[in-house]
């Protein structure tokens, strides 16, 4: 805890480099870090600093927070602060994040910087297929379609890509189940009742409640997570469609 404070501290207090006026308007998922530690101090704890589940095995015991090292080259000797979009001076950067336990003697060959995504609005252009309304010909896919996130951009493909296969084989459209992850971020993406289209990460609150209220919140997500899963079963032998 108290390394974790003194580096929460020391990145409230770091300083920042001028921005422009669009970089002030960020997904909330993309905010600086530096913004999301002037939220309080255990901001970052709830978000990519996020400790649970992660057990030390030295000692078996969960830390107080936690940084994401993502390797970046086949070497493993280049690794990606996960989570650390910033505007703070690349000096202030070599300095703050060097009070990272374990990142103390590290070289830093590229410094954090803030990037702004470029997306669709999806709901006014896309169906539930990621298939283009006014133009059947064109799919899209990934982070330019509002889905947020690796797992999210990667299922978008396998919608999008399974879409366009069964349109050129004049194989029936299929919709994932609305209960299952990958229906709920179709249904998003293509609901043209949003006015205001973010980009989103998969979330439970994406996808229909239970048809009976459950308290607990784990015993909740648990029963959506097998219901989902139930409706795949049924979904998944569909799509073994032979086609001479």
């Amino acid at each position: 805890k108290e390394e974790y404070v003194a580096f929460w501290e020391a990145l409230c207090n770091a300083e920042s480099a001028p921005v422009k006026d669009f970089e002030h308007d960020v997904f909330e998922a993309c905010m600086p870090i530096e913004e999301m530690a002037a939220r309080g101090e255990d901001t970052m704890r709830f978000g990519p600093l996020k400790p649970v589940g992660l057990i030390d095995p030295r000692n078996g015991k969960e830390a107080y927070a936690v940084v994401q090292l993502r390797q970046d080259n086949a070497a493993a000797s280049l690794y990606n602060l996960v989570g650390f979009q910033t505007h703070l001076k690349w000096p202030e950067q070599r300095r703050v994040f060097g009070m990272i336990p374990g990142l103390e003697n590290a070289e830093f060959v590229r410094f954090g910087v803030m990037h702004k995504n470029t997306y669709l609005n999806s709901p006014q252009l896309l169906d539930k297929h990621f298939n283009l309304r006014s133009n059947k010909r064109f799919y899209f896919a990934g982070q330019m379609t509002g889905v947020e996130g690796y797992v999210e951009s990667a299922a978008s493909g396998l919608m999008a890509g399974l879409a366009a296969a069964r349109a050129v084989l004049e194989l029936p459209e299929v919709e994932f189940p609305d209960v299952t992850a990958h229906g709920a971020l179709a249904n998003y993406i293509s609901n043209p009742a949003i006015e205001n289209f973010q980009p989103m990460n998969i979330n439970f609150g994406l996808i229909p409640p239970l048809t009976v209220r459950i308290r607990k919140k784990r015993e909740k997500n648990a029963q959506i997570a097998a219901r989902a899963l139930e409706a795949l079963d049924g979904f998944l032998p569909t799509l073994k469609t032979e086609h001479a």
